[in-house]
């Protein structure tokens, strides 16, 4: 029977995004240094926050973040484990509602603020448009993430930033998927004294054309429409229902399945 893998986009087998939350201003030099080296990054931000000390203002987000992706992290950052039903709606719709006037595109994912989550709070998220939700404890790996509402990111940049980078760029068995997804606080560069850190971290992985650079939903769209491809019984054909390209590994060789197309495998 023919051997079907998922890759990454031009089949590639490694992936990397980083998460950073809050909007500050340091975001602005974060932004910019992704930038030069090529990375993608997912900042979420409190919408109810927006122009109050030391945050970004409503007018600058969609510039500054363009190329990269403006999530939701609830309207004003409350610890929403201890919060009602009701307030956890009103906090993840608005903040939805006011990003997407600013951005122009729909707002499908969050971190969760002060790293507060639930079941409870987990099995609302779908219901009010969020397909994935970053959570604070990292895992130190490098898989696929089991369950996107409950998100473990690889690392914080505090906790053995170019360790895990090293690792990471050594990793090269092509059976498996590699991610690396980094997160943290832009602002804790300047209070640390360490925006080097970030400086040579991105100089390190970026520009490697094995690596797939995306940000968080780019990830989730992705497998998802991985997971939508409907394969024949005999798998020797497969039909793409979404509008995204999907690559595979066949037996080996890297086919990619055009968006609305079926192939033979």
């Amino acid at each position: 029977m023919t051997k079907i893998m998922m890759c990454f986009p031009g089949g590639r087998h490694k992936a990397l995004t980083l998460s950073y939350d809050d909007g500050r201003f340091a975001d602005r030099r974060l932004v910019d240094i992704l930038n030069r080296h090529g990375l993608k990054g997912t900042f979420h931000i409190n919408s109810g926050l927006l122009g109050t000390p030391d945050r970004v203002g409503a007018e600058e987000v969609r510039t500054l973040y363009e190329g990269h992706e403006v999530s939701a992290h609830t309207l004003t950052h409350p610890t929403i484990a201890r919060c009602p039903n009701e307030q956890i709606v009103h906090e993840v719709m608005e903040d939805r509602r006011i990003l997407e006037g600013i951005v122009g595109y729909t707002v499908r994912g969050m971190s969760y603020p002060n790293g507060s989550y639930s079941r409870r709070i987990k099995e609302m998220l779908p219901g009010l448009g969020i397909e994935y939700a970053r959570v604070v404890a990292s895992s130190g790996h490098f898989g696929m993430p089991d369950d996107f509402l409950e998100w473990q990111p690889t690392c914080h940049h505090n906790r053995d930033l170019m360790k895990h980078a090293e690792t990471f760029m050594s990793l090269h068995k092509k059976q498996y998927l590699y991610l690396m997804n980094v997160w943290g606080h832009s602002y804790e560069f300047d209070h640390d004294q360490n925006w080097e850190l970030m400086e040579q971290f991105c100089a390190y992985v970026g520009g490697k054309p094995e690596i797939w650079y995306c940000t968080n939903i780019e990830l989730v769209d992705y497998t998802k429409a991985f997971e939508g491809l409907k394969f024949a019984a005999a798998l020797d054909f497969v039909y793409n229902p979404s509008a995204l390209s999907v690559w595979l590994d066949v037996d080996g060789q890297i086919v990619e399945v055009k968006g609305g197309e079926q192939i033979k495998l």
